[in-house]
């Protein structure tokens, strides 16, 4: 049986949270090839994708084709309706997002095509012009080899839950390249950049998305200077512009080539993890920073104004972004220390929810703050303690998507269930209530049915015609500590109704915080400010060790792998007094989440998860401070268990790996002596220092002990 056979008898059988599917955490991600390389040759884009890992540009159009066709067969749109298409411009050539646009008109749907925009720009023009869904084609964060597809539903801009994706899966699967082939195109394409963009701008810059005070609508960034990193992104001379026109005072652009090398020393992937950046750390040849365009920058300005940033006259700010603007940290230079603080996500979220609640604390208490498994386990226990509603979810800001829709349907299920009267339509409202708090059985479609009958049964009991975008009063904000925050938008439709939106926005987020620490901070001493600005909440103890280039299908729930580390983890804990205590995420099942609870009132948590947009796994490590110690020492074990078993020997980046970990076997070799592949070479050497196997000393690559004990683990002729 051929591979692609055999995926199609996988799939086809009743649907589950636990069954295969080809997307990862948002959607499809992975290294691109093109389909005339010789060494894929003989294989169908299927097999490529399942069997290499590759996407080629006709995986692209038969995933874009069966997505579309899907969802006429499903009625949901019919051929000649609209479906948005945007993408990054890591494919300067066109080859996959061409591939994309013909997918779609093949299927017999019109392409909006936006061009180079940043992601958020994808569902808003979508619901702007009442499309039917929404293409954005990227890989975000990840290095510019790879790429991938995000995709929006019609209904509130949602992502697919796991349900939509196996029966993706599925119909891709089915799809018969040869016969695409032969197809024409049956859909328009159509230009709509002018129309988005000017909808981006319209959007970022009304005052209900900004949050600026009228009354300082002129005054309040004044004395900022912000450098711009737009990562040679989507946001490349879009996010300037908007900071130009909100009141920054002076916008340096930094990184906004359009040329294709999205997230080459620049954006926020390599700012994970950080909470300073020293002047060390930009020294030539031997700083992580040195050829990071940006932050040079802003050492640079920093030096130039010292005086007048120690006085508080004057502020060096960054604005760092990710390939699709859809994510945001924050940066600051702090003339006492000569360095910059580095705020991510988490912290970013924490003072826009402050500012939130500060300003209109009737409003706000209460209401749900989101954040991930990801996050400081401090940032939830502060929200509480500001009279937030902490709600943790899985990795992805499709689980914070879905909890908002969630709980803007309980506002009205209350109404239902206090009715007294019981009629059939009431009656399938609560079933389908049932069905959607089912997390083995997650589907987009399923939510978007029981909104209908929701506003169906109002629309009844009220007998006028019910407003969509009602009040929110139940959600304040949404975060990743990765630089996603989510906060309520308002967006003006082409028919001119205004509806409450909620996407990740790199842009709305960033204004956002600077409103929230102008307005909270801007009147404190300077030490207070930058104290306050580097330490918004008690942080807790927050580490995550990666292993690249491994063999996902070797971990999953219950696997001998899975076990294996479970097994180390309940051991390593106990050696350390801690009671450990397996939990159960069923929207991700195959996450390895313990719990570790001691006598002395320590809580904390380690979690063990694939990466769902890399090649990659992580072991995850949160509790407060004073377990650092204890956690670090069972993270290290951890970590070991799952380097010496998970690496993909048939991985070529695992190769280029191998290679030149045994040119550092008999000790440290300088850089113009080191031999390696470029450009893929240079991205292993970051992320071999990513997983501790090396490190860069003076001139010189080295075996960090980490590295030693691998090299001396490893079995020979594998």
């Amino acid at each position: 049986m051929s591979l692609q056979k055999h995926s199609k008898a996988r799939v086809n059988k009743k649907i589950s949270a636990r069954e295969f599917r080809l997307q990862g955490t948002d959607g499809i991600r992975s290294e691109v090839k093109l389909s005339s390389s010789e060494e894929i040759a003989n294989l169908t884009p299927q097999e490529v994708f399942l069997k290499l890992g590759y996407i080629t540009e006709k995986f692209m159009e038969i995933y874009a084709y069966a997505h579309t066709r899907q969802l006429i067969s499903a009625g949901k749109i019919r051929a000649g309706d609209n479906v948005v298409i945007g993408w990054d411009p890591r494919d300067p050539k066109g080859n996959h997002t061409s591939a994309v646009v013909s997918g779609v008109c093949k299927a017999g749907a019109n392409a909006l095509i936006l061009g180079v925009v940043p992601t958020p720009l994808v569902p808003m023009y979508m619901l702007y012009k009442n499309a039917c869904g929404g293409f954005m084609v990227t890989a975000s964060h990840n290095p510019r080899d790879q790429n991938g597809i995000k995709i929006f539903c019609s209904f509130k801009g949602l992502k697919l839950l796991p349900d939509n994706d196996v029966i993706l899966t599925r119909a891709v699967l089915e799809v018969e390249p040869s016969t695409l082939d032969k197809l024409t195109l049956k859909g328009k394409r159509i230009d709509s950049r002018r129309e988005a963009l000017e909808l981006f701008y319209k959007f970022s810059l009304a005052p209900k998305n900004t949050w600026v005070p009228p009354e300082s609508e002129k005054n309040l960034f004044k004395n900022i200077t912000l450098v711009v990193d737009a990562a040679n992104g989507s946001l490349s001379e879009i996010a300037a512009k908007i900071f130009r026109q909100v009141g920054f005072g002076d916008v340096i652009e930094i990184n906004s080539k359009l040329n294709g090398d999205v997230n080459l020393k620049s954006g926020v992937a390599d700012l994970e993890g950080k909470t300073i950046i020293t002047k060390e750390m930009i020294e030539r040849g031997t700083g992580i920073f040195a050829k990071h365009l940006a932050i040079t920058k802003l050492f640079e300005l920093g030096y130039k104004h010292r005086t007048s940033v120690a006085k508080g006259n004057q502020r060096i700010c960054g604005a760092v972004f990710d390939a699709d603007g859809d994510r945001f940290y924050r940066l600051d230079y702090d003339a006492s220390r000569d360095a910059l603080i580095v705020m991510n996500g988490d912290e970013a979220a924490f003072f826009q929810a402050k500012y939130l609640i500060t300003s209109n604390p009737k409003r706000y208490k209460g209401t749900r703050y989101i954040n991930t498994v990801e996050s400081d386990l401090n940032t939830s226990v502060t929200a509480g303690e500001q009279g937030f509603s902490p709600v943790l979810t899985p990795v992805g800001d499709k689980w914070i998507l879905l909890k908002i829709a969630l709980l803007m349907a309980e506002k009205q299920i209350r109404t239902v269930k206090k009715s007294k009267e019981r009629n059939v339509l009431q009656s399938s409202i609560l079933k389908k209530w049932k069905d959607v708090q089912n997390k083995d059985s997650l589907n987009v479609l399923k939510v978007e049915e029981l909104e209908l009958e929701l506003n169906q049964f109002e629309e009844i009991k009220k007998g006028v015609e019910r407003v969509v975008s009602d009040k929110n009063d139940l959600f304040s904000i949404g975060s990743e500590e990765t630089g996603h925050c989510i906060t309520e938008g308002y967006l003006t439709l082409e028919n001119k109704r205004q509806v409450s939106v909620f996407f990740g926005n790199g842009v709305k987020s960033a204004i956002n915080t600077f409103v929230a620490t102008q307005v909270l901070l801007g009147s404190k001493p300077t030490r207070a400010y930058f104290s306050n600005l580097s330490r918004p909440f008690r942080p807790g103890y927050k580490q995550t060790f990666y292993i690249y280039y491994v063999n996902k299908k070797l971990f999953h729930k219950n696997s001998p792998l899975w076990n294996q580390v479970k097994t180390s983890i309940y051991q390593e804990a106990r050696s350390k007094s801690f009671s450990p205590r397996l939990t159960s995420f069923s929207a991700e099942p195959d996450m390895l989440y313990i719990t570790l609870n001691s006598k002395k009132g320590e809580r904390a948590a380690i979690f063990v998860r694939n990466s769902g947009t890399e090649n990659k796994i992580g072991v995850n490590l949160r509790g407060p401070m004073k377990s650092a110690a204890k956690l670090k020492y069972i993270g290290e074990k951890c970590i070991k268990v799952l380097l010496s078993s998970m690496k993909d020997f048939e991985n070529h980046l695992f190769k280029l790996e191998e290679d030149i970990l045994n040119q550092l076997i008999h000790g440290s070799v300088s850089n113009a002596k080191l031999k390696f592949k470029k450009p893929a070479g240079e991205r292993v050497l970051s992320e071999m220092a990513k997983q501790g196997l090396i490190q860069l000393t003076k001139n010189d690559h080295a075996l960090t002990t980490l590295g030693k004990w691998y090299l001396s683990t490893k079995k020979p002729n594998r």
